[in-house]
């Protein structure tokens, strides 16, 4: 279509002639697209990219000035002023180091790591005062899962035998931990 072709339908759209701006569209729409596309490399958002284009077109074409410039300059000016403004407004994207900062690291931080390492000497420590067979059922009690009744075959003493060893173990560890 030739310069002055579209020059004329903008004017018409101009006058807000509907079937102008039909033509309009049928006649630049896909030279517009493909630069909404080239732009914003998106077929989707080119297409409502396109479409707010318009509008804009129908909004503006008075503004349009005959002789200034090229029809068709002026409606790819608007097209892609458009799609970079989209760009811009769009939520910068991290690289690989900001997305690495924001992640939370599973691991416990070197304070609380400290602490946790002090804390499990200590234990060591008041599990060495009890005696073998009591603090191995401690541990198997407390750290393997083991039940009063499996410890109590295992062990070979009676089940209320075993509970009594692990409640008074337990009652040592805490005043142990506690000095």
């Amino acid at each position: 279509m030739a310069d002055e072709e579209i020059s004329a339908l903008l004017g018409r759209v101009a006058l807000r002639d509907r079937d102008a701006f039909v033509a309009l569209y049928r006649q630049t729409s896909p030279k517009l697209f493909g630069v909404c596309l080239r732009i914003l490399k998106d077929r989707s958002e080119a297409e409502e990219a396109l479409q707010e284009i318009y509008v804009k077109v129908w909004q503006r074409a008075d503004r349009f000035a005959t002789g200034q410039a090229s029809p068709m300059s002026w409606l790819t000016a608007i097209a892609r002023n458009h799609a970079i403004d989209l760009i811009r407004a769009r939520k910068p994207v991290a690289n690989a180091i900001d997305e690495a900062y924001d992640l939370a690291d599973p691991a416990p931080d070197p304070e609380r790591s400290a602490a946790l390492r002090s804390e499990g000497r200590r234990i060591d420590a008041c599990m060495e005062e009890l005696e073998k067979d009591r603090a191995e059922a401690v541990r198997r009690a407390y750290v393997e899962g083991l039940s009063y009744q499996e410890l109590a075959e295992m062990f070979a003493v009676p089940l209320n035998t075993m509970r009594t060893w692990l409640r008074r173990s337990l009652l040592k560890l805490r005043e142990c931990m506690e000095r």
